[in-house]
């Protein structure tokens, strides 16, 4: 299998993550794991250029915030 590659970037208006499929992987299982129902709100991971993206990307944060449900009732 392929290493994941992940590349982000972007400009004031949006945001691109571009992948090879093992890179797709990768973000799928961490998303994953900030939906497990023992992480409380708040719980983030940081990707960063040149470890865990492509050299040159923009760092990416993940994080699970709760209240995003919760505003919606």
């Amino acid at each position: 299998m392929d290493d994941p590659r992940i590349n982000v970037y972007g400009s004031g208006t949006e945001i691109t993550i571009a992948a090879n499929a093992a890179g797709l992987r990768y973000l799928a299982e961490r998303l994953i794991g900030l939906s497990d129902p023992e992480l409380g709100a708040g719980y983030h991971e940081h990707l960063e250029g040149g470890m865990d993206l492509e050299d040159g990307s923009i760092s990416l944060i993940l994080e699970r915030d709760d209240k995003l449900a919760a505003d919606r009732t």
